[in-house]
């Protein structure tokens, strides 16, 4: 049967430096029979009890592979036992046969043969699923330490391939051979890199409108009024703490007022809007990108049901489907225990602002006075890595929540608890890392009351208070800190951890006798039918590969959790950080080189698992997608000072009221955001030491930052105003973009036209032959 031509989406793909085919998106697939490829190896320890009960369930499983016509090669080091498992030819030929007549199938002649990497897959379910008399499995077993580890063995060949043309540093601005790494690795993982691939792509554009909203706001440093009236200003505002904090001067604040415009400016509006447009590009485009590559690799009708279905028929032909359950008991308790975990994340960003408030008040009352003046700054910065620290711990806390949680469900399959565990590691992540940003955008100094009738926590430490030059500085130094210390620390632990534990097993392990050249040439040339290795070379291999860091089934799922915790970074609040996808960039450049090496020569080799898309990460992409046209409307309308500037320069500033051109419309802007305490008044409770400036002045009033009366504190009209402007904003910004993100998504297909006309060809191609085999 005729190949289709190639596919349009990848031929782009490849133009722009995403992948690097080379035109060879369906390379020859290897034998049914690999002669000197074991599907699978088990390690335990050695042991001179034979009646001991780790040496006899050893023993029962074996047997029980045994009577599946598995052939089993044991070979015993010093410590060690390593038995090389290969299943029959018939074990393929079933599965074959029942792919074929499946429903879910785009069947073509070239699935006639089984690579190695299927067959990997296969054994792997299989071993799974063979139970001992007493109901034991596989998992159990490595639980109870009956055997010490399971893998599949790298293939040096396609192995030094791989690190040749991907898996290396020098390659980092190169494209990625996908049907390489899902030839070697299984379509699971090269949708991982397809889609990080293009991620990284996209985030170019974003990045350079990032660099340009950062020089527009660097191009007011000496021209803004906004800056040169807090720089020039003699102002006195109001302490920031009951005890230890003084009156200070708004000019002292000048550098924070500079830091404040490079972010909080008009480009801001518009990056906000593009990158809510550019999130649903992205995901439109990256749809029809893996619709390509899956009709390439004719897995399009693939079902992971039915799939799962034809491994239980293969791995025992007499077997009983596992049946769908559902208690509505079981899932109101789940439900209330994530709701009650959410309520702990919650409680846990509570604990930052009392952290905060606390070490703005220690901090205030130091004999240091770049620590007095700089108070409220360094306790952001000391909230924001303790913030860090309790991500780090509650990593693992979710973890072993969500995992628990999902395992009392009592999924039908392993993907459905892989499903359900990804949605609720993701949802208790996410309220780890952003609960205190949602803090700090929409609720910092917007509680905090007023001179006289502050909030306080307990009733003793003050609530923190915004700026002058606004909130969004505060949020962007949490991102940075969040941002730059995730990314560089997962960085050099992802890449140190597996290399310094490879580089010790390696010490500490014996010294393996060298490869016999015989050997050696079967490995480099082409091989017959039931040629082996000798015993010695098998032993080095398979020890050089238990060697290796061990790697599970949600090894992938950790890498994917990661990106997609970035992505959320990079949307949600980008209008806060326009130079997050810039950070992002670099990172994932970085990113797909380490994860390339890890998976090739520092882990074990991952099970090739298969599958047609990257599974429900891509609703919670969609839904990250929703989130940040909300948060960046309400970050613009409510967290930022665009809508109270505006309002200023149209009705309360210098052009508000007259026709004047020759003075900035922002004149003056400052001073109209502060109000004014008198000291006489009995509402505000001030010690005495705490109104003395640092020249020794004492004062009798002082300003803070709000739209309130000085003879009563009663909200002035202008407040009302910009909270009913800041309103209309964020309704009008969120209808705008979301309608923009459906034009979008309208006009951008799934799937191109060339895939949809190739999958029907195949599809009538399939009957016809089917049609042929009947009347034959």
């Amino acid at each position: 049967m005729p190949g289709h031509r190639r596919q349009a989406s990848i031929e782009l793909l490849e133009l722009i430096g995403v992948v690097k085919e080379n035109g060879n998106e369906s390379p020859s697939t290897p034998p049914v029979h690999t002669p000197l490829s074991y599907d699978y190896v088990l390690v335990a320890k050695t042991t001179d009890e034979p009646d001991c009960a780790t040496f006899i369930k050893q023993n029962e499983f074996i047997k029980e592979l045994k009577k599946k016509n598995f052939k089993v090669t044991k070979i015993e080091d010093d410590a060690l036992t390593f038995y090389g498992i290969q299943a029959p030819k018939e074990v393929f030929e079933r599965y074959r046969y029942l792919l074929k007549v499946s429903d879910a199938c785009n069947w073509s002649s070239d699935q006639n043969i089984v690579p190695l990497s299927m067959r990997i897959r296969i054994v792997h379910f299989i071993l799974n699923n063979t139970p001992l008399r007493s109901g034991e499995h596989l998992r159990d077993l490595m639980k109870s330490r009956v055997f010490e580890a399971k893998f599949c063995l790298h293939e040096k060949k396609k192995q030094r391939e791989l690190k040749a043309s991907w898996a290396r540093w020098t390659a980092c601005l190169q494209g990625q051979p996908i049907t390489a790494v899902r030839n070697y690795l299984g379509e699971k993982v090269a949708l991982y890199f397809l889609w990080l691939g293009w991620y990284t792509y996209l985030l170019i554009p974003p990045a350079l409108i990032g660099i340009l909203v950062f020089l527009y706001g660097l191009s007011f440093f000496n021209t803004s009024p906004l800056i040169t009236e807090v720089c020039d200003s003699d102002t006195i505002m109001c302490p920031l703490c009951d005890n230890g904090c003084e009156v200070w001067e708004l000019s002292d604040t000048c550098t924070y007022a500079k830091l404040s415009l490079l972010f909080d400016n008009h480009g801001t509006v518009f990056f906000a809007m593009f990158m809510a447009i550019w999130t649903t590009l992205f995901l439109e485009f990256w749809k029809r990108h893996r619709a390509s590559y899956l009709c390439q690799w004719k897995v399009s009708d693939w079902n992971e049901e039915e799939e799962e279905l034809i491994l239980e028929i293969v791995n025992k032909v007499d077997c009983e489907p596992k049946q769908f359950k559902h208690s509505y008991l079981r899932s109101t308790l789940v439900l209330i225990c994530v709701t009650v975990m959410i309520l702990v994340i919650i409680g846990l960003t509570h604990a930052l602002v009392v952290f905060r408030v606390i070490a703005a008040g220690f901090l205030a009352r130091e004999e240091s006075e770049f620590l007095k003046n700089n108070s409220s700054m360094l306790a952001m910065m000391l909230g924001a890595f303790f913030h860090y620290i309790i991500i780090t711990v509650m990593t693992r806390v979710n973890r072993a929540v969500a995992m628990k949680l999902s395992e009392m469900e009592e999924s039908r399959s392993f993907a459905a608890l892989e499903k359900s565990f990804t949605v609720k590691m993701f949802t208790f992540q996410f309220f780890t890392y952003f609960s205190s940003l949602f803090y700090v955008a929409f609720f910092l100094g917007r509680i905090n009351g007023h001179p006289g009738n502050y909030v306080r926590l307990a009733g003793k430490w003050r609530l923190e208070e915004c700026h002058p030059s606004g909130c969004l500085t505060d949020l962007f130094i949490q991102m940075v800190i969040i941002m730059g210390l995730k990314q560089t620390i997962s960085n050099v632990a992802e890449f140190t951890g597996p290399w310094f534990c490879r580089f010790w097993n390696k010490r500490k392990g014996q010294k393996l006798e060298r490869k016999c050249a015989h050997c050696y040439l079967k490995d480099e040339e082409e091989t017959k039918e039931g040629a082996e290795k000798c015993d010695i070379c098998k032993l080095r291999e398979w020890h050089k590969n238990y060697l290796l860091n061990d790697v599970n089934s949600f090894s992938l799922f950790n890498e994917v959790l990661e990106m997609v915790i970035q992505f959320s970074f990079t949307t949600i609040f980008v209008a806060a950080f326009p130079l997050a996808p810039l950070l992002a960039l670099f990172n994932n450049v970085i990113e797909i080189r380490l994860d390339a090496i890890k998976m090739v020569t520092l882990e074990r080799r991952m099970v090739p698992k298969k599958t047609n898309d990257i599974g429900v990460w891509t609703r919670i992409l969609e839904v990250i997608g929703v989130l940040a046209v909300i948060a960046n409307g309400l970050v613009i309308g409510i967290s930022s000072d665009f809508i109270p500037r505006l309002v200023y320069r149209y009705h309360y500033g210098p052009c508000g009221n007259s026709n004047a051109t020759d003075i900035d419309c922002m004149v003056g802007y400052i001073n109209n955001t502060l109000s004014i305490a008198r000291m006489d008044d009995k509402h505000s409770k001030f010690l005495p030491n705490q109104l003395v400036t640092s020249d020794g002045l004492n004062i009798t009033r002082c300003s803070y930052r709000d739209y309130r009366s000085s003879e009563d504190y009663s909200l002035t009209p202008q407040f009302w105003l910009i909270l009913a402007v800041r309103f209309a904003f964020v309704i009008l910004f969120e209808h705008v973009v979301v309608i923009c993100k459906f034009i979008a998504a309208w006009f951008v297909p799934s799937a191109p036209i060339q895939v949809k006309n190739d999958r029907l060809t195949d599809k009538l191609n399939r009957l016809k032959e089917e049609l042929r085999s009947f009347e034959a």
